[in-house]
């Protein structure tokens, strides 16, 4: 099911509870509006996009075709937009990702496939480009048009400064488009300067236009798309002046509208018998006014559009006291649960003490960077601790990193002759390699394992500092979605699910930590995610025993945090305890420095790491509750 959004919004807005739900309701949408044209005899012109956004759309589409007979054979397709220059055979083509996650799996007829050429004289470009809106015309137009929105408010390449009326043309990419591009070329310097895009102008004359936005990331932008004012520096703002267009959101991209954010500003009805929309509200007044929660007024309240929370409550102290103890009884230096204590004011139950913790870790570092002070915390108190780090995080490596390990091995098998082998053979092959190797080229086998030692031997390393036994209690999934050699991984499976039950039933944990962090540019957490509550899900169909006693605790990852009104436990850290915590994290020196995938943030990982936590205990500090160096935040998942 969706919601909507109400009228206030310049645009139409349909909200779904996530990616998953939204993606298969709208391939279902455009399935039955080609069974429409192909009952009319009619061709169903499409415009696509490319991306993440709308992959579960096509794989959705593909299912379709497959087990409902879905045919393509009326069907005409016009892609936005290709990188400038670029081969169609090129791993980051988007000819290569509409044949992958599309065309080679459907019966279209592929004179009725149109993809900007890349390979495009560049004395010719605009001349191609003319022809393209020709193409375009001569099928009689789009009639449904697929968009994603890029960060910078882009839809196609039409990046800020587009004009409503522009066409089909060669553009410079901006800066924060090529940031976000760079974990699919391995590196910024990788990613082509300009693009072949439609313009604004020839994506406004499709007759239905749907755009698809997921994750807290996108909400940020989506919210200037949907109630900010049209203007060129957000192309996807000239989407109001479309008669038929619908925006799709999940919940997370959906969180910054007003609705969702402040919905007694937005004219809402609302419901003051909802704990945690009183919670919302009074963190919001709080740091709107920057005032601690105890000093909130009467005239605060009604001053602020709270009026109607004040009317229900009675007084400002009352609400004040009930949202000031929650906040506090979120807060635990026992994140495992404190042994013989009153648990009924405290976020984790104390028995049973000691617990056996699973940490899920997407990547190899993941759990250092995000709960690394907890992951001590638990630790140093006695529990039971598992880490399993769910992806080989092999492609986050440099070449050079590459060579360095292999030049070891070489030395010392020159050194100790441990076999009639030629001690350069190993060094010789990996650096022919890695020196014709093309950017964007998938690494060999032979790279892609010594990458994954290289990132495994480092957390091994981050294990022993916390004080983990690494042969029993580190376990390294490698769960097959990833294994691909590049960024693009492939579709959630039952192989990876398999093995996410297999080391649950194996350990039999009291406390889950997974990664909650739907901001991930590179999507693994998300699969992860995915992952580990599927496993969930289904070992509780089966009525697993064991998870009556299991309580499941989400982290966020260097992208983001929690909301502070959405916080259910938050563990303090002590100036020593992020220290600690940073010296684990340095255990993972391939990504110092610079990491191969740093997203738009350009600064190490620790950095980011240290300066969410700082905020997040500023903004306790600030609401009136006690001051910590860092804290770090979790919400509970009630599977």
């Amino acid at each position: 099911m969706s919601s909507v959004i109400p009228p206030a919004a310049r645009v139409p807005v349909r909200i779904f509870a996530d990616s998953e739900t939204a993606s298969i309701a709208i391939a279902q949408e455009l399935a039955e509006f080609i069974r429409l044209r192909t009952r009319e005899g009619r061709p169903a012109v499409l415009g696509l996009a490319t991306g993440s956004s709308p992959t579960r759309v096509y794989e959705e589409l593909v299912r379709l075709h497959r087990e409902e007979g879905l045919s393509f054979q009326n069907v005409v397709t016009f892609n936005l937009d290709e990188y400038f220059p670029m081969a169609p055979d090129s791993l980051q083509s988007y000819v290569r990702f509409m044949r992958e996650y599309l065309f080679d799996h459907i019966d279209i007829r592929p004179e009725n496939v149109h993809i900007p050429d890349g390979t495009a004289p560049a004395d010719q470009v605009a001349d191609y480009c003319r022809r393209y809106e020709e193409q375009i015309r001569d099928a009689g137009g789009i009639d449904w048009q697929l968009l994603g929105i890029g960060r910078t408010g882009h839809i196609g390449f039409n990046e800020p400064g587009s004009g409503a009326a522009s066409r089909t043309r060669l553009i410079t990419l901006d800066h924060i488009t090529r940031t976000d591009a760079a974990s699919d070329f391995y590196g910024e310097e990788n990613v082509p300067r300009r693009a072949i895009t439609m313009g604004v102008g020839t994506i406004l004359e499709a007759r239905h236009i749907v755009l698809l936005a997921w994750g807290e990331g996108k909400a940020a932008v989506v919210k200037r798309m949907v109630e900010g004012e049209p203007t060129d520096t957000v192309p996807a703002t000239y989407l109001q002046h479309h008669p038929a267009v619908q925006v799709v959101l999940d919940e997370a991209a959906a969180a910054e509208l007003s609705p969702r954010k402040t919905p007694w500003l937005a004219g809402e009805t609302c419901n003051w018998h909802d704990v945690a929309l009183v919670r919302k509200a009074v963190t919001w007044l709080a740091r709107r006014l920057e005032k601690p929660i105890l000093k909130l007024t009467d005239e605060d309240y009604n001053e602020n559009g709270l009026s109607g929370l004040l009317a229900e409550s009675g007084q400002a102290y009352t609400i004040n006291i009930r949202v000031f103890n929650e906040l506090q009884h979120t807060i635990t230096g026992w994140p495992g649960g404190k042994p013989n204590a009153d648990d009924t004011y405290r976020p984790e139950r104390a028995a049973p003490f000691p617990k056996r913790v699973l940490i899920f870790s997407p990547h190899p570092d993941d759990d250092v960077i995000s709960m690394g002070g907890t992951l001590l915390r638990l630790v140093d108190q006695g529990h039971e601790v598992h880490v399993a780090y769910q992806t080989s995080g092999n492609i986050a490596v440099f070449d050079d990193e590459v060579i360095r390990f292999a030049e070891f091995v070489a030395e010392y098998d020159t050194m100790f002759r441990l076999d009639d082998r030629p001690a350069e053979t190993l060094y010789q092959r990996v650096a022919d390699f890695l020196q014709n190797k093309q950017p964007g080229q998938v690494d060999s086998a032979e790279v892609q394992q010594i990458k994954g030692l290289i990132r495994r031997g480092e957390a091994k390393s981050a294990c022993r500092y916390a004080g983990l036994n690494p042969d029993e209690q580190a376990h390294f999934q490698d769960l097959p979605f990833y294994e691909t050699g590049r960024v693009r991984k492939k579709p959630l499976g039952d192989e990876d699910i398999r093995l996410t039950m297999e080391l649950l039933n194996r350990i039999q944990p009291q406390q889950i930590y997974a990664a909650g962090d739907l901001s991930d540019p590179h999507g693994t957490h998300r699969v992860c995610l995915a992952a580990i509550m599927q496993a969930v899900q289904r070992l509780k169909a089966a009525g697993t025993p064991w998870l009556d006693d299991c309580w499941v605790w989400l982290y966020r990852g260097a992208w983001q945090e929690w909301d502070i009104d959405r916080i259910e436990m938050a563990v303090p850290l002590s100036p020593e305890e992020l220290t600690r915590k940073r010296r684990a994290i340095f255990k993972h020196q391939s990504q110092k420095d610079r990491p191969l995938f740093p997203g738009a943030d350009q600064r190490e990982f620790w950095q980011r790491s240290e300066e969410r936590n700082r905020t997040t205990a500023r903004i306790y500090d600030q609401l009136g509750l006690p001051e910590y160096e860092g804290i770090e935040a979790f919400v509970r998942w009630q599977f």
